[in-house]
């Protein structure tokens, strides 16, 4: 791949492409995390301050028709219970706890899987319930490049005709698979709940590939800054990548170990042919666990190369101060020599040469000659001139 040529204008550009979420997500505010006391209960659901109650919506579906719609009342939910082979109920805000309880209790959920599903922060996970499946997965995405991880966690529900899906912020990267249950005839209209989940799953992780394809053409234009002119601000940014990659890293790695729990265990809601759309999910996120640990080195070489640029660059100045220093020495000599005001009146041994017609033009004819035939003396040996005379002398040498 041809990379593009970069100065700081065209990075500034493209850190820009890569402000916001994929799908254009407002950045959020960082929420202030609920207090969860020492000593309560498992299952104890702890209400965030003034919480509106959750938007959620439905979506019901067989092989030949399907509804699309918002819950005004959550006991319609339970009329809606049946009607469908498959029920995909989607909830948005969990800090109400009366409507999670609420919910919980018309889909049979069990009390510490809808404490996870209220306090945030959750790593991703499997738990197998007797008529349940539950799973906790994240979206990932970053305000800017080099500022913190944002991961939006998502519990999902799988029972024998529904899926449940908790989010806390409005958004997802659910649309596409909105759009195939629109649809007749595919292969979501006449599967189970386990391949919704399987599409919601899959969803989840595919979200990653584009993330991460802006970021590596974004560390491809930051590399040609660290070669071509890095500086402060260039250190700056590779630090904060490097902190934000290690963050991404822990939030991959665990979502790769619950796809594989699904794989693993024996879960009885998960269908056959199912688990063979599982593996192809499964190896995507080897691809992206892949893929953060060759942008995660590829940030460090980027360190290692602003470093070596750096000292390059001091080793050049370093080189040129050395020259002309050492060119000066034995001007400076004559000229310090020729100072030494010895009065030749008084001897013929002292300094005779400060009674010639041409003394002075001589003088300076000599310190010519002498930086002269350094400089040729240097170049000759290679220690300045062009790099291509520099390596043809080092090669002669060996």
């Amino acid at each position: 791949m041809t990379k593009p040529t970069a100065d700081s204008t065209s990075i500034k550009s493209a850190a820009s492409a890569v402000l916001g979420f994929v799908n254009a997500r407002p950045v959020r505010r960082k929420r202030r995390k609920r207090e969860h006391r020492p000593g309560l209960a498992p299952g104890t659901l702890i209400a965030e301050p003034g919480a509106p109650p959750p938007s959620v919506s439905v979506i019901g579906y067989g092989p030949e028709e399907m509804i699309e719609q918002p819950i005004e009342q959550l006991d319609d939910l339970a009329k809606l219970r049946g009607r469908w082979p498959v029920l995909w109920v989607n909830v948005v805000g969990v800090g109400h706890t009366d409507s999670i309880a609420r919910i919980g209790e018309l889909f049979g959920l069990h009390p510490l899987a809808l404490e996870d599903v209220v306090n945030a922060h959750q790593r991703a996970k499997v738990d197998v319930y007797p008529d349940v499946l539950f799973v906790v997965a994240h979206i990932v995405g970053w305000a800017q490049v080099g500022t913190s991880v944002d991961a939006e966690q998502i519990s999902l529900f799988v029972g024998r005709d529904f899926v449940l899906t908790f989010q806390h912020h409005e958004g997802d990267c659910f649309e596409n698979v909105r759009e195939r249950v629109r649809k007749p005839r595919k292969q979501l209209r006449t599967s189970g709940p386990d391949y919704l989940a399987y599409a919601l799953l899959d969803a989840i992780v595919d979200h990653y590939f584009p993330l991460f394809e802006k970021l590596g053409d974004w560390l491809e234009r930051l590399e040609d800054e660290v070669l071509e002119n890095p500086d402060r601000e260039t250190v700056a940014t590779i630090r904060r990548v490097k902190r934000q990659q290690l963050e991404l890293r822990r939030t991959a790695w665990p979502l790769r170990e619950a796809v594989h729990a699904l794989l693993r265990e024996d879960v009885p809601l998960i269908s056959a042919d199912t688990r063979v759309f599982l593996r192809d999910c499964y190896d995507h996120t080897l691809r992206v666990l892949d893929l953060q640990e060759s942008y995660r080195e590829q940030v460090g070489g980027l360190m290692d190369a602003y470093l070596s640029t750096v000292s390059h660059r001091m080793n050049e100045v370093m080189a040129l101060l050395t020259i002309v220093a050492t060119i000066f020495i034995p001007l400076s000599f004559i000229a310090g020599l020729y100072g030494m005001n010895f009065d030749p009146a008084v001897s013929p041994w002292n300094m005779p040469e400060l009674g010639w017609y041409f003394g002075y033009p001589l003088a300076l004819g000599l310190m010519l000659a002498v930086g002269g035939g350094m400089l040729i003396f240097f170049r000759r040996r290679g220690w300045i001139g062009s790099p291509r005379a520099r390596r043809r002398h080092t090669d002669k040498d060996a």
